[in-house]
């Protein structure tokens, strides 16, 4: 895919990765639209700020009719609730499964006819290492992000006859606000940025960002064994 010639939706671009995101495809010369709850709050040069709430079908409209032409669409937009499943609140748990699925599916909804009718291109969705394991204390957000891998695999399936590759980035901890009080090894936002616009650039389907996802998918196939050894 040739990004200097794209037009890109970044969702939560006003910070952390997203923003990471935006910065590099402006940097390989597409134009970027910044998707933000408040567009105000979108400080990138070159960026197009946006109002985007992923979670609510009339502003995910609203966006969709104000952007022109598009062929890529990056699913960047999440929540971090720290909710576990057996006893968090059902209403984090559901802002968890409204935002990484249902709002990642709202936003491929309203975007992908606009990216097949204008010839093709690709949409990038956002996961996790945990979207193929799940830590006990973040089971809401697991389960989540789990429903997205799935949702991605279903669309990716659908939508390529309409010229739409659907890609995935799995990674681990990046240093972003969302994980500040997380003590492991978080990569730089910047770097994982460089290597998912590279994952699109190659048309790749999964693009496993570090070793912490590397290591997730390996240990699929080893099942519930490999994956929780804590289990008696």
């Amino acid at each position: 895919m040739d990004l200097s010639t794209s037009t890109a939706l970044v969702t939560g671009a006003n910070r952390g990765f997203g923003r990471a995101l935006a910065a590099e495809l402006l940097s390989r010369g597409a134009t970027v639209y910044a998707g933000a709850r408040n567009p105000d709050h979108v400080d990138l040069p070159g960026a197009k700020p946006i109002a985007l709430d992923i979670t609510d079908p009339a502003s995910v409209a609203a966006a969709a009719e104000a952007i022109g032409d598009l062929n890529l669409l990056i699913n960047n937009a999440g929540s971090s609730t720290g909710a576990d499943l057996p006893a968090a609140d059902l209403d984090d748990i559901r802002l968890e499964m409204d935002t990484h699925y249902f709002g990642t599916l709202s936003v491929v909804r309203g975007f992908a006819p606009k990216i097949a009718a204008g010839g093709g291109g690709a949409i990038l969705n956002i996961l996790s290492g945990l979207s193929w394991v799940s830590f006990p204390e973040l089971g809401a957000y697991s389960a989540a992000k789990s429903a997205e891998w799935s949702l991605t695999n279903a669309l990716r399936l659908q939508l390529a006859d309409q010229g739409i590759r659907v890609s995935a980035l799995h990674v681990g901890y990046m240093d972003t606000d969302m994980v500040r009080s997380v003590d492991a090894e978080k990569s730089d936002p910047a770097d994982i940025a460089r290597i998912a616009v590279d994952g699109i650039a190659a048309g790749a389907y999964e693009i496993l960002a570090d070793s912490a996802a590397r290591q997730a998918q390996a240990a699929l196939a080893g099942g519930v064994s490999v994956l929780y050894p804590q289990l008696p």
